[in-house]
């Protein structure tokens, strides 16, 4: 008897422990989505603010954007593009982000609603999008974007 008692305490520490564990990678997933869902609405601050510098800082070196018409740009592209004024932000809305975080990785979609120009022509509508993200020294950066836009209704 003392033996099937002891075997019962065992297993239920055993899933006690295993529950305990579970809980702070509950509140740590909760903490990146939290970070990233800022991150993605500076984003768009940035991109109407032209704060060159923080998307500098968001996007990794080997960052790879796929545009709407399906074109991939790098990062040293996609920046030279928004500072010569080849597209222009007057105003980007997210909405509808959702975050799935994997460690040290994290995928991110929403639906931005924005005004703008690309090559002087009126760009403006709702964009569906994809950001992969990795946390390289502590930081969240985005690797991988990729955009379609929304037929109009």
């Amino acid at each position: 008897m003392k033996r099937i008692a002891f075997a019962v305490c065992v297993v239920v520490l055993v899933f006690g422990v295993g529950l305990l564990a579970q809980t702070p990678g509950v509140d740590v997933n909760a903490k990146a989505e939290q970070e990233l869902i800022k991150l993605e609405k500076w984003w768009g601050d940035a991109l109407v603010k032209k704060d060159w510098a923080f998307l500098e800082k968001i996007v990794s070196d080997d960052y790879l954007f796929t545009d709407p018409d399906g074109t991939i740009w790098t990062k040293a592209q996609w920046l030279a593009s928004l500072k010569s004024g080849e597209a222009i932000f007057t105003s980007v809305v997210s909405e509808n982000m959702k975050v799935r975080v994997y460690g040290d990785a994290a995928v991110v979609m929403g639906l931005n609603t924005e005004k703008s120009l690309t090559k002087g022509k009126d760009s403006s509508g709702k964009y569906q999008w994809t950001d992969t993200f990795i946390k390289q020294a502590g930081n969240w950066r985005c690797v991988a974007t990729h955009a379609s836009k929304m037929p109009q209704k």
